[in-house]
């Protein structure tokens, strides 16, 4: 984002109320222990902005938090990481943002760019730190990034965690060259989002589901072939048969335990595997190492992304046009029935709050 002039605090744009509606939740308490409260109102340092938000969206993560698999223990904090809203008012030292402009939340709040230290990952949103499912958020001007200028609030609020996530382990993580071939597992935000990303970028796309209508719609997409695992339990046959034996060039892991082994066989000699996500359980996998150093594959742990990945990925949907796929929309008081829907698994796609 380019810096802007000098923006005074803009304390008639606030809101008038003292305080603002928000969300909480304690690790373990399920779905149920999601609890609308009302929290005070701070006043933006120096260098923080105000920033209305106007949409959320909803993340694997987020359903983890709740069922006490993720996150730090006995800690009440407004969860969700991802969210678009407007700059309603600056702290006196702000120089990069203003009063009307459209951001977006960055999952790690300190970690502006390269390759990150402790420090730079400790707080992330709706985790270690207080996230943007709220009326409101004050957080530093450095973490939030414009939203694509043609996107509205809810099609950006799916940016921060899905699409960086997705940018990162498409090129980011190791380089790709238009007309590799990427192999995608299930159709949820992140992999839709790799979906539109691969094809943008010139990328051949293989796309995994156990649900055929949602494998033709990710064709309708872009994919260029389609396997249904239930089916076909041993997928990893047929993308080296799609292949024609060579396998794929990046793989984005998504499943943990019960995919990683046949990932890593499906994955040409010299692939990158990126390591994304443990959906499948918590159980431990086991790796034979001589599937990865004889035959030159590489695991990367992938961990979301930087501010300047999302700018990255902000500035290029924004030139190719790309238009993210909401499953569904739900209304702030229906946050609730918004997780109890992402838990469904019934979803291509992102999963919406809007304010």
């Amino acid at each position: 984002m380019g810096r802007s002039t000098h923006a005074r605090p803009a304390r008639g744009d606030a809101p008038a109320v003292a305080g603002f509606a928000a969300y909480t939740l304690r690790r373990g308490a399920g779905i149920e222990g999601l609890t609308r409260v009302t929290r005070t109102r701070a006043v933006p340092g120096p260098h923080e902005v105000r920033v209305r938000m106007h949409a959320v969206a909803l993340n694997h993560r987020d359903l983890m938090m709740a069922r006490g698999h993720a996150g730090p223990p006995d800690l009440d904090v407004i969860p969700v990481s991802d969210g678009a809203g407007e700059v309603v008012e600056t702290g006196r030292e702000v120089t990069r943002l203003r009063v009307g402009d459209r951001v977006m939340s960055t999952f790690f709040p300190d970690w502006h760019d390269g390759v990150p230290d402790s420090a730079a990952i400790a707080r992330a949103l709706g985790g270690t730190a207080d996230g943007v499912l709220a009326e409101e958020a004050v957080m530093d001007e450095h973490a939030w990034v414009a939203m694509p200028a043609h996107l509205d609030f809810a099609e950006a609020a799916t940016l921060p965690c899905s699409a960086v996530t997705a940018w990162n382990a498409l090129f980011v993580a190791a380089p790709l060259k238009p007309g590799d071939t990427v192999l995608l597992l299930g159709t949820g935000g992140v992999s839709i989002w790799a979906l539109q990303l691969a094809k943008a970028a010139g990328l051949r796309v293989v796309i995994t589901s156990s649900d055929d209508e949602k494998l033709e719609r990710a064709t309708a997409l872009g994919a260029d072939a389609t396997i249904n695992y239930r089916r076909t339990p041993e997928w990893e046959k047929d993308v080296l048969r799609l292949t024609g034996g060579r396998g794929a060039d990046r793989v984005l892991d998504i499943g943990g335990p019960d995919t990683l082994s046949r990932s890593i066989e499906a994955a040409r000699i010299g692939a990158t595997i990126a390591v994304i996500g443990r959906l499948t359980g918590l159980d431990g996998v086991t790796i034979d190492p001589a599937a990865l150093f004889g035959r030159g594959k590489r695991l990367a742990g992938i961990l979301v992304g930087s501010r300047a990945m999302t700018e990255d990925v902000a500035r290029f949907v924004e030139v190719v046009g790309i238009r993210p796929v909401i499953d569904r929309l739900f209304d702030f008081e229906r946050a609730r029935e918004a997780y109890a829907h992402l838990g469904s698994a019934q979803h291509i796609g992102k999963v919406v709050i809007r304010l």
